[in-house]
């Protein structure tokens, strides 16, 4: 695929997810508190499916791994703030097995040797370990946030979450520098703003 349409996914997708910061981050400075509109998780969950197609063009599987994960925690809090259901049935499907039948149709196709996506020749041992890491902590902080947000059965964004999406912004950061990745370096640098601003409305709470 021609690389500028491959950037121009990515770079869509950064947009949706800078835009889903923003507009948790105007709400939450309108109820002078933290919180998680719906709008966020539907943005969210836009944006990582687009990543996902990114990472999948660009042969990166840290973004891959990231996306995938995050992308159904997307959906888990979609059903918590009750919302999920009213997306047409069809809608609902397709976001669900998307990701996985492409994984699937890759590896029975043989367009994938498993072995293979830890191999990368343009990319240095280190680098991937880094970029798997960054990738893992960034992913870590919705696994943090679902489990909480189940317990209390509600959609909640806790310190912890912004404190973990602080660390994981910073690994991604250095992984798109050496990465030479412009699409990752844009949306973590915006990124990092907003997690201080949610850490410093969580500290006046």
């Amino acid at each position: 695929m021609n690389d500028y349409l491959i950037y121009s996914i990515g770079l869509i997708a950064q947009i949706f997810f800078s835009i889903r910061l923003l507009v948790q981050w105007i709400s939450s400075e309108k109820e002078k508190k933290v919180v998680a509109p719906t709008l966020f998780w539907s943005l969210s969950l836009i944006a990582s499916f687009l990543l996902f197609i990114y990472g999948y063009f660009r042969n990166d599987f840290a973004i891959m791994l990231g996306q995938f994960i995050t992308y159904y925690i997307y959906i888990r809090n979609l059903q918590l703030q009750h919302q999920w259901k009213k997306l047409p049935k069809g809608i609902r499907i397709f976001f669900i097995y998307f990701p996985i039948s492409v994984l699937l149709f890759t590896f029975l196709k043989g367009e994938y040797d498993i072995t293979q996506l830890f191999k990368k020749d343009y990319i240095s041992s280190w680098l991937l370990v880094l970029g798997i890491v960054s990738q893992l902590v960034f992913t870590f902080r919705f696994i943090y946030q679902w489990v909480l947000s189940v317990r209390i059965k509600t959609s909640e964004l806790p310190s912890g979450f912004w404190i973990i999406s602080l660390l994981g912004a910073m690994l991604i950061l250095i992984y798109a520098i050496f990465r030479k990745d412009p699409i990752l370096f844009i949306g973590q640098v915006f990124g990092l703003v907003i997690y201080i601003r949610n850490l410093m409305i969580l500290k006046r709470q």
